[in-house]
């Protein structure tokens, strides 16, 4: 199988850099050119064949469909929900999906229960596939908790702020699952910006050398926070499997089929003693990076409405439409349940208690510090002055 050749691209030159948020440089329009990828569904909602994975998704039936479908409408107003929270300030920070619903949910439902998934901190979707209650999501953005779930029970380890680092931690946890003799396999989330790191290099070297049964799925969204992917490499993400002598396909990150598809193939590969292999998701971030960011400081809208016309949640339903494999009561009900999903996170976040201020203090050092009781000290005498003034 000769899966580099399926998303052949010339290297993009970093041609230029914007001069206000609205204007896009040659190499953003360059960037935004529709690339070569694995496609099982266009834009508009058409089925299209791929010689290569459609077996992979050949027995899908019209109620698998339906449920894909339902996963990422459900994710989306998860998502949207918690952003509001956000605002409403419930939460410190929050990292929004959207728009790369369909990598997520294709990849997740991809996953057997046997499988080990290490994510980074945006994978909402990936969780709610693992069966990771939403709410537990939250309570880490809330600073009520490190994760609140046990990652054990839905194979599905805690969250990973530090950029890269878990991918370390999947290419270990696979390199054991080898010498136990096991068939399962694990997956590792990751995005363009955190493909830059050394981490990630020492995870390829590591895991080809000894043929880790790992899947390396990166979500290019193209953006490392205000950093477009130009600024990170000269060549396509996938191509980097190549020196590392391992596979890498390219897939269409909005498309749910294709991330499906090609994420089973890869997990596959990997059951089979075949090694690892590296899965570059090309989507989209349509919000900012975290609640902490403004995306218009750097990128145009006519880049993000390009986009918006590839939803992927919006792609699916045209397809579920034109095959009649969905109905008008069909979406109805989705949407009583989304509303129902949306009171529940609400009134689930705000039950929570307020996060212990001073546990920042503990341990910081094993034996205690003079500087960090001084520090506490201080906090201390500014949290009490905001009760000397409600008190006044």
């Amino acid at each position: 199988m000769t899966v580099e050749s399926t998303a052949a691209r010339k290297p993009r030159r970093s041609a230029g850099t914007k001069s206000t948020a609205g204007k896009t440089t040659s190499a953003r329009k360059t960037a935004s050119a529709e690339p070569e990828l694995v496609q099982l569904l266009t834009p508009e909602g058409k089925r299209v064949k791929n010689a290569e994975f459609d077996k992979y998704v050949a027995g899908i039936t019209p109620e698998e469909l339906r449920g894909l479908y339902r996963d990422m409408v459900l994710t989306r107003r998860f998502d949207a929900e918690a952003t509001a929270l956000q605002r409403q300030g419930e939460l410190g920070l929050w990292a929004s999906l959207l728009g790369q619903e369909a990598a997520q949910i294709g990849s997740g439902r991809a996953t057997r229960e046997d499988d080990y998934v290490f994510p980074t901190y945006r994978e909402h979707g990936v969780a709610w596939c693992r069966g990771v209650d939403p709410t537990n999501l939250l309570g880490m953005f809330r600073g009520v908790n490190n994760g609140g779930w046990d990652p054990n029970s839905n194979n599905f380890q805690l969250y990973t702020i530090v950029i890269g680092s878990q991918t370390l931690h999947a290419t270990g946890y696979a390199m054991g699952v080898a010498k136990d003799g096991a068939d399962s396999a694990v997956i590792a989330y990751f995005g363009d910006g955190a493909s830059s790191q050394g981490d990630v290099a020492e995870s390829f070297t590591f895991s080809a050398v000894y043929n880790a049964p790992v899947v390396f799925f990166c979500q290019n969204n193209q953006w490392a926070i205000s950093e477009p992917t130009e600024k990170q490499t000269r060549v396509p993400l996938y191509q980097r499997a190549q020196g590392y002598g391992f596979p890498g396909v390219r897939v269409d990150g909005n498309d749910v089929l294709a991330c499906l598809a090609v994420t089973k193939w890869a997990l596959e590969r990997a059951r089979n003693g075949e090694g690892p292999t590296l899965v570059e998701a090309f989507t989209y971030r349509m919000g900012a990076h975290t609640t902490s960011d403004d995306p218009t400081r750097y990128r145009g809208d006519e880049e993000r409405q390009s986009w918006e016309a590839k939803d992927p949640i919006l792609r699916l339903r045209a397809y579920l439409e034109s095959a009649n494999h969905a109905d008008e009561g069909f979406f109805a009900e989705l949407e009583t349940e989304s509303e129902a999903l949306g009171k529940r996170v609400r009134e689930a976040v705000r039950a929570m208690p307020d996060p212990d201020r001073f546990a920042i203090f503990e341990n910081v050092y094993a034996d205690g510090h003079a500087l960090v009781d001084e520090e506490r000290t201080q906090f201390a005498a500014y949290q009490a002055s905001f009760a000397d003034v409600e008190g006044a």
